[in-house]
Parts: structure tokens; sequence; C-alpha cells
């Protein structure tokens, strides 16, 4: 298996026609989830370490953490037993609630999706002045089930049970107006800063969303982006798409 894996590392590294150069990610092994945004790159590993990328080094951030996020609104993580954490002054400040996933790429609010497949959004005000127990966290309830949940410039993302894809538009005080269905199954979904949309399906095929403005959010439809392995999870930020295969390798593509 080691050996079969190490073929298609090497098949994946060749130039191919789709313009996706892709590098692996040499200095960490094993990533279970990463998520990058504003500049920075976060990620957990299958033994729930968390790490921050700066430069080429993988620095190990302290606690336990099976999802992490980064974004505008700071960067946070749930832990195993889906409790919730923001990353304050070098280390990590519980704060009230459960969550399975969240996402911090919204306009400085954090969305999140917790056992039962209940969606919430805690308000900009609440998410940047959070500091500690001590602060007021009103986390709100949305409509809707989903299992994945994020968020950029022009909207949140989100996919449920079914791989069903959903769009929601979300202010920074959490007012919305539904849910609006988009065709097509994913798995994951993650949204970028400059509001790029790439997610996974159940295959392990990748998909990017063509088309996103402010003015059509929903975009005009969606692009098989080849890879030579199967995906598990992947995120985008600054021209560079970071992907995890289901075989846990990590890579780094640029178009």
């Amino acid at each position: 298996m080691r050996a079969t894996a190490a073929v298609l590392l090497v098949l994946c590294l060749l130039p191919v026609s789709h313009a996706w150069d892709c590098q692996p990610v040499v200095d960490i092994k094993n990533l279970m989830q990463i998520d990058a945004g504003l500049g920075q790159v976060v990620a957990t590993d299958t033994s729930q370490i968390p790490y921050y990328l700066v430069g080429d080094k993988w620095i190990s951030l302290p606690g336990s953490l099976k999802h992490i996020t980064v974004g505008p609104a700071g960067i946070w993580g749930v832990s195993n037993a889906d409790s919730i954490y923001k990353y304050v002054a070098g280390n990590w400040v519980q704060a009230a609630g459960l969550l399975k996933q969240l996402d911090a790429g919204g306009d400085q609010f954090v969305v999140g999706s917790n056992m039962d497949n209940i969606p919430f959004c805690l308000t900009s005000s609440a998410t940047v002045g959070y500091k500690g127990p001590g602060s007021p966290l009103p986390w709100t309830g949305l409509p809707g089930a989903v299992k994945y949940y994020s968020c950029g410039p022009f909207g949140c993302w989100a996919v449920n049970k079914n791989d069903d894809i959903f769009l929601m538009s979300l202010n920074q005080d959490c007012q919305n107006k539904g849910w609006s269905h988009i065709e097509g199954k994913l798995s994951m979904i993650e949204v970028a800063t400059d509001g790029s949309v790439f997610g996974v399906n159940s295959a392990g095929s990748v998909y990017t969303r063509n088309g996103i403005t402010a003015s059509k959010p929903q975009g005009t439809g969606w692009s098989h982006v080849p890879m030579c392995m199967q995906m598990k999870h992947v995120t985008y930020d600054l021209g560079r798409l970071w992907v995890i295969s289901k075989s846990g390798f990590t890579m780094v593509c640029t178009h």
C-alpha cells in the first residue's frame, strides 16, 4: 500500500493538462483537516494536534483539536468533545456551546454546526470581542440542517447529510433569508477569503464553483479540478489550493 501511494504521489507531480501544479507538503504528515484564510494556514492531524504554518515550517499549537479554522474572525477550533475554543494571546480560551465544525471565514462572524447538524452563527461584535468566559457569547440558531458550513465575502455555503449543497446570505448580525439550494453533491465545502468556493464529493473528486461575484453569489456552475488520487479535504487562499488525500498525503497546488 505504501509503495502504491508513493507511485500515485509521483504521478501527481507530473505535468498535466488541467494547469494545476501540485507539490507535496513534506514537513507534515497525516493531516486530517486544513484551513486557509487571509494568508494564514492552520491544520489538525489524525492525532488532533493543531498546527500553524510559519514560512515553510509547521508550528504545533497547544491543545487538542479535531477541527481548526482561520479567517477574519480569528483562529477558532473544536475539540473531540465538541468544545469550542478561540485562540487568544497564544492560548486557547474555551467558549460556551458545543459544535462539531466551525468556520471563521465570514465578515468577522463565526458559523458552525453541532452534532445534530443544527447550524449556528455568532455575531461579529461577540466574535471579535470574545476574550474569555466573561465575554458574552450569544449563539444564534439558524434554519435547516447542515453537516459542514463555510462563509466568505459573498455568502455562506453548506452541505447536509445527503451531500446536498446550499447557499445563505448572512450578515454580521447573523440576519439571513434562509437557504437556497444549489445543484450538485459535495461532502465538504470551503469558501475562500476572496469568495472562491471549492469542495470534495463522496468519491474524492474536487470541484470549484465558477462565476461567483457580489451580484451573483450563487455563481454559474461547477468545474471539476482533476486530481490523481481521491481527496477528502480542500481549502483555498491567495492562489493556493491545499488538498488532503484519503490516503493521507497533503499537497499545495497553484494554477
